[in-house]
């Protein structure tokens, strides 16, 4: 395991030599550009470094109030909550949906943090999983990642259709890897996916990834949001660090801008790489995968970082390659000519 003693940017230092980085999950490159930075600086000085109160205390902060409000309206929901994790914030949404329905179908790849030990394949043989018709009180609760892993595009949900009306359904989306990078000013992908009479979606997600900040949320109707309210754990755990609430509040044209740069860099290397038979890469997705193991060595000789461990859920080595927004064509052009000649 590589150990690095500074936050990496585009690239980072190791025994006094220098190398690009292009791991990670800091699509928009927030966590060390100065402007994000300055705009995080003010907001501490407003509400200090944390705020170790329990969420349900007589007393309160007026931004959690104020960014759960922009929240819902970002993500186009009911209501909206803020949570110290995406992790926790999943966990909770499971939680509380276990008292809704009995029946729990995933979609392939789908995060620890949104699955449950009863949960069954949505798909079995390629084909709609036939209990999904049969659900008890004809209520379904089905899980998803918006961007599944080692994967770089969302699912259609045209599998919908197939469901009979008369199951309603609850779809968890978790948009931790599709906030800040799709949709409408990076709201994630939810948004897009096609109503229904009995359909209710559920954003969960983390803000530590493009936005930067250490966080999570939850989106959904105001019953759902409400039942997380009510429970204990909910009820006992500090919130989000409120600094961090605040620059997300204030950061919204940094975002913009960086994610027309994130755009321009995808849409570079895809023009460069996107037939390459050993990668697989979307034009519109920041990361790219090689499905040569291999791959962390070389490039790490060429002074090249990416990301290379067995991922949990599925088992297989993932080498992902993660492009951010403050890359620089030369460093793009370096990072596509060594896979060229790989």
């Amino acid at each position: 395991m590589l150990e690095l003693h500074t936050s990496p940017g585009t690239q980072v230092s190791i025994d006094n030599e220098d190398f690009l980085y292009f791991s990670g999950t800091s699509y928009l490159g927030a966590t060390t550009h100065p402007k994000f930075i300055k705009i995080l600086k003010k907001s501490v000085d407003i509400w200090g470094t944390s705020y170790g109160s329990s969420r349900d205390a007589n007393n309160t902060l007026s931004i959690y109030k104020k960014t759960e409000a922009y929240l819902k309206q970002f993500l186009q929901q009911e209501d909206a909550v803020t949570l110290s994790s995406g992790t926790l914030a999943g966990l909770l949404t499971i939680t509380a949906l276990q008292h809704k329905a009995d029946s729990f179908f995933h979609l392939p790849k789908t995060h620890p943090s949104i699955l449950v030990s009863n949960s069954k394949p949505l798909f079995i043989d390629s084909a709609l999983n036939p209990l999904v018709h049969t659900a008890k009180n004809n209520r379904v609760v089905i899980l998803c990642d918006a961007i599944p892993s080692l994967e770089t595009s969302s699912y259609s949900f045209s599998f919908l259709d197939n469901v009979s009306t008369a199951i309603s359904i609850t779809l968890v989306v978790d948009e931790s890897h599709s906030f800040g990078v799709l949709g409408k000013n990076g709201c994630g992908i939810a948004t897009s996916i096609p109503k229904r009479k009995n359909l209710d979606i559920v954003v969960v997600g983390s803000l530590g990834k493009a936005f930067g900040l250490s966080g999570g949320l939850v989106a959904g109707s105001a019953s759902l949001i409400n039942q997380i309210k009510e429970l204990a754990i909910y009820k006992g755990a500090a919130g989000m660090n409120p600094a961090f609430l605040d620059c997300f509040l204030n950061a919204k044209g940094f975002y913009k801008n960086q994610k027309e740069k994130l755009k321009k860099n995808s849409a570079y290397v895809f023009s460069k790489l996107g037939k390459h038979p050993s990668i697989k890469m979307d034009k519109t997705y920041p990361v790219l995968f090689h499905n040569n193991d291999a791959i962390y060595d070389y490039l790490f000789k060429k002074k090249i970082i990416i990301t290379s461990f067995v991922y949990p859920t599925t088992g297989n080595k993932l080498n992902r390659i993660v492009l951010n927004a403050n890359h620089t064509k030369k460093q793009l052009d370096l990072l596509i000519n060594q896979l060229l000649l790989f």
